[in-house]
C-alpha cells in the first residue's frame, strides 16, 4: 500500500494567507459588510460559501455569496505573479517524494490561482495529484476533500498525513481518521492547532523537513 502526503496550499506551502485576509477584507468592505481582520484570519481555509457562513452568519443574505466569491478571487488575482513558496516548501515535497511518499495537494483553488501556486512550488514533477475540494459535497472542516485525496493514491488512513496551517485542516484530518501535522507558517497559534487535531506542530515546512527524520512520517515509514 502507498503511504500518501496530503499538503494544504494556501498557509501551508505557499505564504498567501495574508493576501487572502485582504482580498476578502475588500471584497466584503466592497459589498457594505464591516468585518474585523482577525475574524477572516481564523476564516481562512474554509471554502469560500462555508467562509462567508462563518462571517455573517446563516441569518445573511444568500444572494450576496456569489458576488463575494467572485470580488475576492478578483482582488486576490492581483496578487497571483507576485506569490511565494514558503522556505522549505518545494524540498519537503521532494523530500517525501525520495522516501516514497505519495505527494497530493488539496486546495479549493483553480485557474490562474491554481497555476499561480503550482508555479511558486515549482514541484509538479513529485507531485502525484491535486485534490480539488469543489469536486466532494462538503468543503473543509468536513472530511471529504481528505478522503477523496486518499482514495486518488489508494492509501490507507494509517499510512496518510495531512499537512496544514488551519483548524479546518486539522479537524478534517482527524475526522478522516488521517495524521495530522500542523504548521505555524498560517498564524495561527501552536494550541489551536492542537487542540484541533493536530499530533504535532512545527514552524513551517522548511522545520518539518529539518525534522523530518524524527517526524511520524518516519515513524509511519517503519511500519511497513
Amino acid at each position: 500500500m502507498p503511504r500518501a502526503a496530503l499538503f494544504d496550499v494556501d498557509g501551508t506551502l505557499t505564504d498567501t494567507t495574508y493576501l487572502h485576509v485582504h482580498a476578502w477584507w475588500e471584497a466584503f468592505r466592497q459589498a457594505g459588510h464591516k468585518v474585523h481582520t482577525a475574524a477572516l484570519h481564523r476564516a481562512i481555509g474554509l471554502g469560500g460559501s462555508d467562509l462567508i457562513a462563518h462571517v455573517l452568519g446563516e441569518g445573511r443574505d444568500r444572494d450576496q455569496d456569489a458576488a463575494l466569491s467572485d470580488a475576492h478571487k478578483t482582488l486576490f488575482a492581483t496578487c497571483h505573479e507576485r506569490l511565494g513558496a514558503l522556505e522549505g516548501a518545494r524540498e519537503l515535497l521532494h523530500a517525501l517524494h525520495g522516501r516514497g511518499w505519495r505527494v497530493v495537494l488539496v486546495t479549493s483553488a483553480s485557474g490562474g490561482e491554481l497555476a499561480a501556486m503550482r508555479r511558486a512550488l515549482d514541484a509538479d514533477d513529485v507531485i502525484a495529484h491535486i485534490a480539488s475540494s469543489s469536486d466532494v459535497e462538503r468543503g473543509k472542516p468536513a472530511p471529504d476533500p481528505v478522503e477523496q485525496a486518499r482514495e486518488l493514491v489508494g492509501a490507507a488512513r494509517e499510512q496518510t498525513v495531512f499537512v496544514g496551517d488551519s483548524v479546518w485542516d486539522m479537524r478534517a484530518a482527524a475526522r478522516a481518521g488521517v495524521t495530522a501535522i500542523g504548521v505555524l507558517s498560517g498564524g495561527i497559534p501552536r494550541a489551536d492547532l492542537a487542540q484541533a487535531g493536530a499530533q504535532e506542530v512545527y514552524e513551517g515546512p522548511a522545520d518539518l523537513l529539518t525534522r523530518l527524520d524524527e517526524s511520524v512520517c518516519a515513524r509511519l515509514e517503519q511500519d511497513t
